[in-house]
């Protein structure tokens, strides 16, 4: 399943622009393609594509007929679909209404987006998801090459190879790294970045060549993949010289093409990503052996780690900032999600990225307000829900400073949670015993025999520490306690007398 509102955050700002955003969470099922001259909206679950419409009459019958057929949203050109009158209908009907760029076929538009609902609906299915786009890219990168005759990659802007055609074996040492490591290594994108190659990628759609550079670094014509404004990535061909302005053009037409088939590669891998954060928020949430969710974790034990970032981000931002950091650092398929507000991640109790040692050091290199809590160990997929909400507990604890951050694991830090639980359980608005007495006489004579009374069971048989705890003397100290047992009636030989006070007093200071 994917919501109108998750398709279009897919697909991305390229194409779409969310007008109205209705009910977003409708279900979208299928694309329907809308014919002014017939009453068919097609089923209901369906994204309403409006074609061939003559003007805003036209659009708000449309949305209206889509309202009452349960569609879960309409899409229309970009004049159409900010028409003070169209908009106005969507509201009243509660329609999502998105406009599509004007540069956009609507032949492309079904392609995009039956190929982002086929992978929702089967997420690990190879056929209807990366592979088959990946293969395509193959193609295009040959095809590419051939228009050039010279071999070509294709990379996205965060300059990962995708693809690359036949023909790399007479370029360069360069180019040959760049396709063993997936990537351009880092030295040769510095080199790059330093003659201004990544700034006119963002900027410019025109192709251009890069002369060639140090350590056998040969020409390149480069040429920007663009989708409305939006920079996807860059077809890279290794060449001897300039080129003529006919293979630029043929290579810019080509790049047209291919912005195409990253917007649904990109598309894709959202919905994958969606499709398995939700799985694994599901199992974190509630275990059910009568339902099993199919989620991909490492080998076991893991542990469940509830994960604080620095104020500024909402929790999307913080997922997505989690991932990156942990990718950059080694963490090849990190296992987050988010759930009831808080970023989660299941690492393993071994070593490596991934890991609970990995992630501990990670997070101690980090800024500050970055934290990280741990769970117990969990064997299974039973264990998971107790090791994320002993997780959850003890991150509010480490934000508060009650337990020792930034980045701690339950098992050191058992005793503070057992204080806790036993504090928050207690009702102070019925305080019985004789603290609450001390507590009257405090607020009364302005005293502070309560936390005089603190100092002492916190340093049981250590008079001198407590008097210095409280910058006292060691004599004061005592006529204190002597005044104290005058005021109020204690036990303080017996050890749950002593117990009972501490949990009351640790309670008023949690509530003050």
């Amino acid at each position: 399943m994917i919501s109108s509102s998750d398709l279009i955050v897919a697909v991305g700002p390229a194409l779409f622009e969310v007008v109205v955003p209705g009910k977003g969470d409708r279900e979208v099922r299928d694309v329907f393609l809308a014919d002014p001259q017939e009453p068919a909206t097609g089923q209901p679950g369906d994204l309403v594509l409006g074609l061939g419409l003559r003007d805003a009459e036209d659009a708000v019958e449309l949305v209206e007929r889509c309202a009452a057929g349960n569609a879960s949203g309409v899409v229309l050109r970009t004049a159409l679909a900010h028409k003070p009158t169209v908009v106005a209908a969507a509201e009243r009907e509660a329609m999502t209404l998105v406009a599509l760029q004007p540069s956009v076929t609507w032949a492309h538009v079904v392609w995009l987006l039956r190929g982002v609902l086929d992978r929702a609906a089967a997420p690990d299915s190879p056929a209807a998801g990366d592979a088959g786009v990946h293969q395509e890219l193959f193609a295009l990168a040959d095809a590419a090459a051939a228009i050039v005759d010279a071999p070509v990659t294709i990379e996205d802007n965060q300059s990962r190879v995708l693809a690359y055609s036949s023909g790399q074996d007479f370029t360069d040492p360069t180019r040959v790294s760049t396709i063993v490591g997936r990537r351009v290594p880092p030295e040769v994108i510095a080199h790059f970045r330093a003659r201004g190659i990544f700034r006119r990628l963002a900027r410019s759609s025109e192709p251009f060549l890069v002369p060639d550079g140090p350590n056998g670094i040969r020409p390149r014509l480069v040429v920007p993949v663009r989708a409305g404004g939006e920079w996807l990535g860059s077809i890279w061909a290794v060449v001897d010289g300039p080129v003529s302005n006919a293979v630029t053009a043929e290579l810019s037409n080509a790049a047209s093409v291919l912005a195409l088939h990253l917007l649904r590669l990109r598309a894709q891998a959202d919905v994958a990503r969606r499709s398995a954060i939700d799985r694994l928020r599901t199992i974190l949430r509630q275990f059910s052996p009568d339902n099993p969710v199919d989620v991909r974790l490492p080998r076991q034990p893991w542990r469940v780690v509830a994960l604080g970032s620095p104020d500024g981000y909402d929790v999307p931002q913080q997922l997505d900032l989690w991932e990156s950091t942990g990718r950059r650092h080694g963490w090849s398929e990190p296992q987050l999600a988010d759930l009831d507000g808080t970023v989660l991640a299941v690492v393993t109790d071994t070593d490596g990225p991934g890991s609970w040692t990995w992630l501990q050091k990670l997070v101690l290199e980090q800024s500050a307000g970055t934290y990280a809590a741990a769970g117990g160990p969990a064997r299974g997929p039973a264990d998971l829900p107790s090791s994320r909400a002993e997780a959850v507990e003890l991150l509010g604890l480490v934000r508060r400073g009650v337990a020792p951050g930034p980045a701690l694991r339950v098992e050191e830090a058992w005793h503070v949670l057992t204080v806790h639980r036993a504090v928050t359980s207690l009702d102070t608005t019925k305080m019985d015993g004789p603290l609450a007495v001390l507590l009257r006489h405090d607020i009364e004579h302005d005293t502070g025999y309560v936390e005089t009374l603190q100092a002492w069971l916190n340093f049981p048989g250590q008079p001198q520490r407590a008097a210095r705890e409280l910058h006292l003397h060691t004599n004061t100290l005592r006529h204190r306690m002597k005044r104290i047992g005058e005021i109020a009636e204690l036990d303080l030989s017996d050890p749950r007398e002593r117990l009972a006070l501490q949990l009351q007093i640790a309670a008023v200071r949690t509530e003050h």
